[in-house]
């Protein structure tokens, strides 16, 4: 008797406990559904009418509902907080372009951030993930996706139905392979790889032929293939991997690793020595292709020029002296019926000075005669042109 009464006892302490667990779990509904207090400078924020918003950093667990009914928002960052999740209305944020979630708490990508159609730049980095969900297709707009220093396993394949992806960082997770049909992301230009447990080189990767940045620092790749066939590419890092030299690149290309500087060292002093020996062969090419005949000719046809204009000049100045002359003795005539012998000298004088005047008239014209010859030396640079265009 004694043990049945204290089993029902016990049964009823069991019913009394579930009912007051039942009453508790209403009651945290009910406070997740309050609006927490904002931390102080948000509010302004939230009414400001600003398109970019910036709650990074506010400790925040949950998104403040409001953030959800500005409509104008095209940025939202809420980087380095504690949230899991977000609300299902930030959907509502259609022109949105940019969202920021990094240093936060989430193991999954909430499915209303891939109704955000218009996004450009999505960031996920330092999270929990450890992949993408199919629904992640309808982002055909994005850009830009960060999602470094999560938990990826294999490489997330939902990427390729994002036609105009063109830069992804997914270094610091734990990759080891590359898909064989990776060269489906034909918009791809910088892939960092950083980070990872890659222990030989990704050969798919040479036949990523867009690629203009590629990143594959601290993994534990031995040996590098030839990157020349890689056309496009700028940039290429691998520092902290277990090789001595760099591997072949494309002139263009530069390089970050060990033994990076003094590999490019190299090679601007080799395109140097290339620089003076195309300088030195042009210059040579040039003194070889002077032909003095040429020139000569140039020049008697200049001299002819300036001959034939020096005896026009000439001729002009006889007619013109003729002229002052027969002026000079209708004057000389009027002076000797006015003036005496004295100022007769003066009036000479006046003619010496006009026949000086003519002196310098004829410099003039031959003056001009020099600039006509200026004006062939461009011929002479033109024909010469021509005869190295038939060479």
């Amino acid at each position: 008797m004694g043990n049945t009464s204290r089993k029902e006892e016990g049964e009823e302490e069991g019913e009394e406990k579930e009912a007051e667990e039942a009453e508790i779990v209403p009651k945290k509904k009910v406070e997740e559904e309050v609006e927490v207090e904002l931390p102080l400078g948000v509010e302004e924020l939230l009414e400001s009418g600003d398109p970019v918003l910036d709650l990074s950093y506010r400790k925040f667990k949950r998104l403040p509902a409001r953030v959800c009914g500005l409509m104008h928002l095209e940025k939202l960052y809420v980087c380095g907080n504690s949230l899991r999740t977000l609300p299902d209305n930030i959907s509502q944020l259609q022109g949105l372009r940019t969202l920021a979630l990094d240093f936060n708490k989430m193991e999954d990508v909430p499915l209303a951030v891939c109704q955000l159609t218009q996004l450009t730049r999505l960031y996920l980095g330092s999270n929990r993930l450890m992949d993408l969900p199919p629904e992640v297709k309808n982002l055909r707009s994005l850009r830009c996706l960060w999602v470094e220093s999560n938990y990826f396993q294999r490489f997330p394949r939902e990427l390729y139905d994002l036609p105009h992806l063109k830069s992804l960082q997914i270094g610091d997770n734990r990759l080891k392979t590359l898909p064989s049909d990776l060269p489906r992301m034909e918009a791809l230009r910088g892939l960092w790889l950083y980070g990872n447990r890659f222990q030989t080189f990704p050969k798919i990767l040479l036949h990523m032929e867009n690629l203009e940045i590629l990143d594959v620092d601290r993994n534990k790749i031995t040996e590098f293939p030839s990157l020349k066939r890689l056309k496009s590419l700028r940039l290429f890092s691998y520092d902290h991997n277990p090789v001595t030299e760099p591997p072949k690149v494309g002139e263009e290309v530069l390089v970050v690793g060990e033994g990076a500087a003094e590999f490019l060292e190299a090679r601007e002093a080799k395109n140097e020595r290339r620089r003076k020996a195309a300088e030195e062969e042009a210059e040579e090419l040039a003194r070889a292709e002077e032909e003095p005949v040429i020139h000569g000719i140039l020049k008697h046809s200049s001299s002819n020029r300036t001959t034939s204009e020096s005896a026009v000049t000439s001729e002009e100045a006889g007619m013109q002296g003729e002229e002052e002359l027969a002026q000079e003795e209708e004057d000389e005539e009027l002076l000797v019926m006015e003036y005496d012998g004295a100022e007769l000298e003066y009036d000479e004088d006046g003619v010496e000075y006009e026949t000086e005047e003519l002196i310098c008239e004829g410099e003039g014209l031959e003056y001009e005669g020099e600039e006509l010859e200026y004006e062939n030396a461009p011929m002479d640079y033109e024909y010469e042109e021509g005869v190295v265009d038939r060479e």
